[in-house]
């Protein structure tokens, strides 16, 4: 399937019944493909006349209970950020999706990482963060698109999966859950405003006109991101070994083009390993400094199409331990595997190309 199909199917087969959008590439697709999808599994599509009527719409829906969700593209989801600021404080369960495209401003459609402070650090007012998810093929997309709803329903609170051009246009091979039913999800009867009868009516709402009010709300709110990051931290690592001495930081499909240039140069006899944050909040700054700081590391290489948004993430876990250097493009301009092999060489010095004994022959 194509990336953005897989997403929009993807979020059917988790129970998603309500869909609002406003198209923007490089992701209209998804939009596409579920005007026709959703009504046959009776489900909600809605296109907006805007961002700002689409994030609105989702907050309502959201309040009702129901998975709703929503896919974007950079310029779309900056409208959307007082709207995802409002979900947060107000505790609603909302998935949102940035198929992410160059900037700042209108930028251009072509595939960029350039998006991830506005992510990570929360792009509205307030004390709030999201849970962000980012992933580096099209079935590790189905997956953490499943993923996103269980963990907005776990913590009501809004999860935000930051892709780019190549994960939503390339197709690759993906298998499907079946569609979960609506018995088999989380119950929100505690909590969502389903009609007053038989109790007493429900306000959601952020607004906290008494400070010590609005205070407790918002450390309510802290302590439940404190426990996004005791148990919410995914990453994955890739060909880390002793004889490393350089280990790479990257994410998303920039991760995929380091993993073919350090099997490229595992066959040259130079050994470089990968660390992939997968959950970019909470980021996992223990498990970094924990493989960044042993023995045979000599420095971290942090790889983004951007220009450097998560290395400051990186070197905050590295503590200055070790030097943290970086690579990257932006733009839409795409390193290739042998842009990163030259950078890697380059970081390691003269000595990284000579072929270890046992790679002879």
């Amino acid at each position: 399937m194509k990336g953005n199909e897989a997403i929009a199917e993807a979020a059917l087969r988790a129970g998603a019944t309500n869909y609002f959008c406003y198209p923007i590439t490089p992701q209209s697709e998804v939009a596409e493909y579920l005007a026709r999808r959703m009504p046959e599994v009776g489900g909600v599509f809605l296109q907006g006349e805007s961002e700002l009527a689409v994030s609105n719409m989702l907050f309502g829906a959201a309040s009702t209970g129901k998975r709703v969700f929503t896919t974007s593209s950079s310029p779309g989801i900056s409208l959307m950020q007082e709207a995802i600021s409002y979900m947060a404080g107000a505790e609603l369960p909302v998935v949102i999706v940035n198929i992410m495209r160059g900037g700042p401003g209108l930028g251009g459609i072509l595939p960029a990482q350039s998006d991830y402070n506005q992510a990570t650090k929360g792009g509205g007012h307030g004390d709030y963060r999201v849970l962000v998810l980012a992933p580096s093929t099209i079935q590790e997309a189905v997956d953490l698109m499943i993923l996103a709803f269980d963990l907005a329903d776990k913590y009501r609170n809004p999860v935000m999966m930051i892709g780019d051009g190549m994960i939503g246009q390339m197709m690759e091979a993906v298998e499907l859950p079946e569609r979960c039913r609506e018995s088999e999800l989380p119950s929100n009867d505690e909590w969502a405003a389903t009609g007053a009868k038989g109790r007493e009516p429900r306000i959601i709402k952020s607004l906290f006109l008494d400070p010590v009010g609005l205070e407790n709300n918002v450390l309510i709110l802290h302590e439940k991101y404190k426990r996004m990051i005791r148990e919410e931290v995914r990453f994955e690592l890739y060909k880390v070994s002793p004889e490393n001495r350089l280990m790479i930081v990257s994410y998303g499909t920039m991760a995929r083009i380091c993993q073919t240039a350090i099997d490229e140069l595992e066959h040259e006899g130079v050994s470089v390993g990968l660390f992939r944050p997968v959950s970019l909040f909470p980021f996992p700054e223990n498990e970094i400094f924990k493989e960044a700081t042993k023995k045979n590391i000599r420095s971290v290489l942090t790889i983004e199409m951007s220009t450097g948004q998560m290395m400051d993430d990186v070197q905050k876990a590295v503590m200055g331990k070790k030097p943290v250097k970086f690579y990257g493009r932006t733009g839409g301009v795409v390193p290739a595997p042998e842009d990163v092999k030259e950078q890697i060489l380059k970081v390691m010095g003269p000595k990284s190309s000579t072929r270890r004994k046992k790679s002879r022959g």
